[in-house]
């Protein structure tokens, strides 16, 4: 089999389609069949030097795909078919591995490093494999160079595949030691020191406690900063990587180094190449997203013991860092605005900028206005461009009362340059500023409006003109406009934008149809504009909104009639359902709002529901999250009407809820199941069989994204609560399997906070699904059969109250819960709750929180105890 591995691995990469695929279906059925021998032939082509460098590297490749996956229930099959492995094939895998660290090929080197990490990754954590770091450290100190090099690759992989807690301290220690002696300049091979500074990169999650002994991590940053100003240019931009890295999690540690780092970023933004400079200015844009962090959760209050303290290194360099950083604004490139992923030194600097304004606040301001001053009317382009820039970047952070008085000069000049400005980009940066202008300093919180009935039609008028101008600054008008409707959202009766609704409506779908719509994101743009001025409009537009529902369901009509188109036309064919879905989502959600519009809208009902389901039949995933979303909302408008589609929708509801691999289908799908619930009420029972079965199948799989599961549980207690006690049929389901993961959700000890907020996430659908119930079957002659759950619930409740980890929402819902037992059961309860912590400690504290709705609901809870006992 092993000359026929070869040939296959080779064929796999033939330009000769037929023959890829032939040798793909055999390597397939080749691991399908016989794993064990399958793995063993990969890793001896990949260890043996007679084969050629093509067929090496494919062979890791597949290897390393072999033992690890994206998806969380693939990763955990090939995990545990790696562990039930025989222990001397995978010994010998393992030894090959080792062996190709020496290869004197670079690309196998490399790819079996990426694949002895993948393994550790998976052995480290059953305390298997135990000798493999002690061997690469002996390896280090080998010569010739390139196996040092190949072995420090591999310790980086290894932290980057290991979490820290499966290596022990001592290990730590020496890993770091050896990277950071492979760092320093002393080291004599380049690609040594380069994969030294990589491989430090990774490890920096291991070296709390190194970075907390103040002689360790001294040595640590200096051969660091050390590496930052290397010869080569490789070295600088890993060692200013690291340091961005060391920002974010060593904060608290920097105060000794920051004049040195300073010195040398500021050297790097001015005089280094724009690989190198773009990660000194991160390096800053990190201390930034620190610090705003830090004072956004303390609010400037420092107590002397206070955990976290803020060292406030932006406000220190703010006087030499603002200039350099405005230097930067002046590199901008010829085509950046068209290109959607460009990044150069003139965006980083820009992006900073906009932190800094953020971290100090009014302090930014009389040290960027001299620059915006001195620049903004100069002939060359880049000046204005980067004086445009530097204002649109310093909009968030500093107070309105700093800004609104230079927003109000700049303002009419800002409308000019937007229609009479030469320069694309020039037009481009002022209408994405005049869009932060509105987003920022325009709304009803605001003390002094900047848009006044004075000015209101000039900037109308201006930002339409601007939409007919190249795709780029086009897309930027619209971002301008959504800003300034949103700002008008809780206006009143009345808003200032109503005289020009027909206008602006008019002049967005016009963008929509342009040939060029599709450039710089434009279409989606319009539409997302256009849905944001609906959803802010007040009654006075009802009538002129109502118009628009059938100019849309004709432009979604039209994407529907079939014609043949490839697959490139097919996905911006869907990618356009999928806007004109959301629209009409608005559009419902607007005029099903109050009954005089929702009388008017009905009439379009059936023709809108018949559209939906014309869109299902298309097979594009985006699409069924829009068309979902929207017929949850066409739902929430009929009312019980809704029941008359449920024939026909329903088996496009159950392919929702089956789509695990499309999981965000899976949970828009939950959602419209609760709100057909709420709009049926106990017309929905016919379809809670099929429905029901379906969710409890997804509970139980591990093959459904984690984040599905939370309104899952939801869900049922919305389907309780329209069939009352009608859901009896399903308690004996759907009580264990809420109490199994009450029992794994209570606890959370040792939780990192994504954890701890996707356990809240969870506990809050149990609890919403136990209040449903509870409420569900209240006042119906079949209570008793809620009084075995009562024990269990309530220990949930106090178990969940002793972890002191509940975010507000759990707070509220699971005190709501409390009252719902007390309410639904009464007398039945009463003793159990009076014996209960939650009853006591938990309830207190509810009714003293600062949280007016946890209040509230507490205050109702208690009542509701009060009269299960007193009957």
């Amino acid at each position: 089999m092993a000359m026929e591995v070869t040939q296959l691995l080779l064929n796999a990469q033939s330009i000769d389609g037929s023959v890829r695929k032939q040798a793909e279906d055999s390597l397939k059925q080749f691991q399908e069949h016989n794993l064990p021998a399958f793995l063993f032939s990969l890793s001896g082509e990949l260890a043996n030097e007679d084969k050629p460098a093509d067929s090496r590297k494919l062979a890791g490749l597949i290897l390393k795909n072999a033992l690890d996956a994206k998806e969380q229930h693939r990763k955990f099959e090939l995990v545990q078919r790696w562990l039930m492995l025989d222990a001397t094939v995978k010994s010998q895998i393992k030894a090959g591995l080792l062996k190709t660290l020496s290869s004197p090929v670079p690309d196998a080197r490399s790819t079996a490093a990426q694949v002895i990490a993948k393994v550790a990754g998976i052995e480290l954590p059953q305390k298997q494999w135990s000798e493999l770091i002690g061997s690469l450290l002996s390896n280090v100190h080998q010569l010739p160079p390139h196996v040092k090099q190949s072995t420090l690759e591999t310790l980086g992989y290894l932290c980057e595949e290991v979490s820290p807690d499966a290596v022990e301290q001592d290990h730590v220690n020496k890993i770091l030691t050896v990277v950071v002696q492979g760092m320093s300049s002393s080291e004599g091979n380049n690609d040594v020191r380069l994969a030294a500074i990589r491989a430090l990169y990774n490890a920096l999650g291991f070296a709390q406690a190194n970075f907390s002994n103040d002689m360790e991590r001294d040595y640590i940053m200096r051969v660091v900063c050390e590496a930052a100003l290397s010869k080569e240019e490789k070295n600088r931009q890993a060692a200013f990587e690291c340091l961005v890295s060391i920002a974010s999690m060593y904060y608290e540690k920097l105060t000794p180094y920051m004049n040195d780092i300073f010195t040398i970023t500021a050297k790097a933004v001015r005089e280094d190449v724009e690989s190198v400079a773009l990660q000194a200015i991160e390096f800053w844009s990190s201390i930034c997203d620190e610090e705003i962090d830090i004072l956004e959760e303390y609010g400037g209050d420092f107590t002397g013991d206070s955990d976290v303290q803020c060292s406030y290194f932006v406000k220190q360099a703010l006087n030499v860092l603002v200039p350099i950083l405005l230097e930067t604004l002046l590199k901008q490139e010829e085509d950046q605005d068209q290109d959607e992923g460009a990044w150069n030194i003139a965006m980083a600097g820009g992006t900073c900028l906009g932190l800094v304004a953020r971290a100090v606040g009014d302090d930014i301001v009389p040290l960027v206005m001299p620059f915006i001053e001195e620049n903004i009317t100069k002939p060359d382009w880049r000046q204005r461009e980067a004086a445009t820039y530097a204002f649109g970047s310093i909009l968030e952070g500093p107070s309105p009362d700093k800004l609104t008085p230079i927003v109000n000069v700049a303002l009419n000049f800002m409308l000019s340059a937007l229609t009479k400005d030469p320069n694309t980009h020039v037009k481009d940066t002022t209408a994405w500023t005049l869009g932060r202008i509105f987003e920022f300093l325009h709304g009803s919180t605001m003390d002094a409006p900047i848009i006044t009935p004075g000015n209101c039609q000039q900037i109308v008028t201006v930002l339409l003109q601007s939409m007919t101008d190249v795709p780029n600054v086009a897309g930027k008008a619209c971002g301008a406009l959504y800003f300034l409707a949103q700002g008008y959202e809780d206006v009143g009766p009345s808003s200032p934008l109503t005289p020009y609704f027909q206008e602006i409506v008019q002049a967005l779908l016009t963008a929509t149809h342009r040939e060029d719509a599709g450039e710089c994101r434009l279409r989606t743009a319009a539409y997302e504009t256009l849905n944001e001025v609906v959803r802010c409009s007040t009654d006075e537009t009802a009538t002129l909104v109502l118009q628009l529902v059938p100019v849309i369901m004709l432009e979604l009509h039209n994407t529907l009639e079939g014609q043949k188109l490839s697959s490139d036309e097919r996905e911006k064919q869907g990618e356009l359902q999928g806007l004109l879905c959301g629209c009409l989502q608005v559009i419902i959600q607007k005029l099903g709002a109050s009954e005089q519009t929702k009388y008017g809208f009905m009439q379009f009902a059936d023709q809108i529901m018949g559209l939906f389901l014309r869109v299902f039949a298309c097979k594009s995933a985006t699409v069924h999250e829009e068309a979902m979303l929207a017929i949850g909302s066409l739902a929430y408008a009929c009312g019980p009407e809704f029941a008359k589609y449920m024939p026909e929708f329903y088996k496009y509801l159950e392919m929702g809820l089956q789509n695990f691999e499309e999981y965000q289908v899976c949970s828009v799908t939950v959602g419209v199941v609760g709100d057909i619930c709420r709009a049926l009420e106990n017309k929905v029972l016919p379809y809670c069989d099929g429905i029901m079965t379906q969710l409890l199948k997804d509970l139980s799989s591990n093959q459904l994204h984690r984040s599905v599961k939370p309104p899952i549980f939801s869900c049922l207690g919305d389907i309780a609560l329209a069939t009352g006690q009608d859901f009896e049929k399903y308690l004996m389901y759907a009580m264990p399997m809420l109490q199994s993961a009450a029992e794994l959700s209570a606890h959370t000890a040792g939780a990192d906070d994504e954890m701890i907020d996707y356990t809240n996430s969870l506990r809050n659908g149990i609890l919403e699904a136990y209040s449903g119930i509870l409420q569900g079957f209240k006042n119906s002659t079949k209570i008793q059969l809620l009084i075995p759950y009562a024990p269990h619930i309530l220990q949930f409740l106090d178990s969940i109250y002793m972890e002191k980890d509940m975010d507000d929402l759990v707070m509220r819902t699971a005190i709501g819960v409390l009252g719902d037992l007390a309410d639904t059961l009464g007398s039945n309860a009463g003793t159990m709750i009076q014996n209960s912590l939650s009853s006591r400690d938990f309830l207190n504290e509810c009714l003293s929180s600062e949280d007016g709705s946890i209040k509230e609901s507490a205050e109702w809870t208690k009542l509701a105890i009060t009269r299960a006992i007193s009957a």
